[in-house]
């Protein structure tokens, strides 16, 4: 057990070097004399922005702080309890390094996500391909499995748009993700997602392969300047409905806005009226612009190296349900043999290896 305990210190160590605990509370230090002021409040979005980022920094060194004193407490229980034979005290620090490992872990990862958005809400939008009412019936299983995935979080995700296939499944669904690193954490998710097995839908019991697109992109803030003037958009509206027909509404709330110079078309209805639709209609197409605008970017800036890469979201994962049962992730090579507890929100291991794979795809692009 002191072995377990050593390279936890190395790796608690170099998580603490990353998140700098003292530079942080410096840092709230100045936010604290900044929310104490009396006229903080005066610039609402300001404000907003001050007290979020405070509360994001009181919470990431209380983390780190309360890790490091775990980790001391369970090695002077171990050595207590070894000096002492008790082995029932030797059983609670086996299971308290259990978790302290489990912990460290999960924020070893959490040290990667530095992107520019990283720390954002995520918008994620899941898509049916090829493959019929097959594709359709997968994408509702994906929808299902992030949506359980959260759940086992406590994240809040808010459903913003459902389009339903006519016979089972969806065409497509939008949800939001509240929490922190949403995007820097569902952003290893984005890409093609493939599934195979024997359809439910063919009376021949023939084994069926299709696809479904996953896009994620971060949550456009008051502070990010998107302009999207109106000569640019051609809004449609249009009535909501709900699967099999069911009218959910009676009036033309459901709105469709397409930007004229790049094509991106974004739906919403699940809100109740056509003013909150068309608001949450552009925040999504903002988003979508402002992360369209960073990939331009770096795009620009591979070409000017001579290194241009394809996508390393595309064909990213496959659910195999027969001839054999597993889930392979294809960039990192991450598998389990138990699809079921993969649908049911089972999906950290695969975030977590996504996230390590891309840091060391991006490090060898620097180097």
């Amino acid at each position: 057990m002191q072995t377990d305990i050593a390279e936890l210190d190395r790796s608690l160590t170099s998580i603490e070097a990353v998140v700098d605990p003292a530079g942080k509370k410096a840092q709230i230090a100045e936010l604290q004399e900044q929310v104490a002021a009396p006229d903080l409040w005066d610039d609402q979005e300001n404000a907003q922005r001050v007290t979020s980022q405070l509360s994001r920094l009181e919470s990431e060194v209380e983390r780190v702080e309360r890790l490091r004193s775990r980790l001391d407490d369970a090695g002077v229980l171990v050595e207590l309890a070894q000096e002492e034979g008790d082995a029932a005290s030797l059983a609670e620090a086996q299971g308290e390094i259990a978790r302290l490992k489990s912990e460290i872990e999960a924020l070893e990862v959490r040290t990667l996500l530095s992107g520019e958005y990283d720390e954002r809400d995520a918008v994620v939008t899941i898509r049916s391909g090829a493959g019929g009412v097959d594709a359709a019936d997968f994408a509702e299983m994906l929808l299902r499995m992030y949506l359980r995935w959260a759940e086992r979080h406590g994240y809040a995700v808010k459903v913003m748009d459902t389009s339903y296939a006519e016979e089972a499944g969806l065409k497509s669904v939008t949800f939001e993700v509240g929490a922190p690193f949403a995007y820097g954490t569902l952003s290893v998710e984005g890409g093609t997602h493939r599934l195979v097995r024997i359809s439910p839908f063919d009376n021949q019991g023939r084994r069926q392969t299709s696809f479904a697109a996953v896009e994620v992109i971060p949550l456009i803030e008051s502070t990010d300047h998107i302009e999207v003037p109106e000569s640019d958009i051609r809004v449609d509206v249009f009535r909501s409905s709900g699967p099999g027909g069911q009218s959910v509404n009676t009036t033309d709330s459901a709105v469709r806005i397409t930007h004229l110079p790049t094509g991106l078309v974004v739906s919403m209805q699940d809100e109740k009226s056509q003013i909150q639709n068309r608001a949450a209609a552009m925040r999504v197409l903002q988003s979508r612009l402002l992360l369209l605008k960073k990939q331009e970017e770096d795009a620009k800036k591979k070409e000017l190296a001579g290194d241009v890469k394809a996508s390393w979201g595309d064909q990213m994962r496959s659910y195999v349900l027969n001839p054999y049962q597993m889930v392979k992730d294809l960039r990192t090579s991450h598998e389990v043999g138990n699809p079921e507890a993969v649908f049911d929100g089972d999906i950290d291991g695969f975030i977590d290896a996504g996230i390590r794979w891309r840091k060391q795809v991006e490090l060898g692009e620097e180097s």
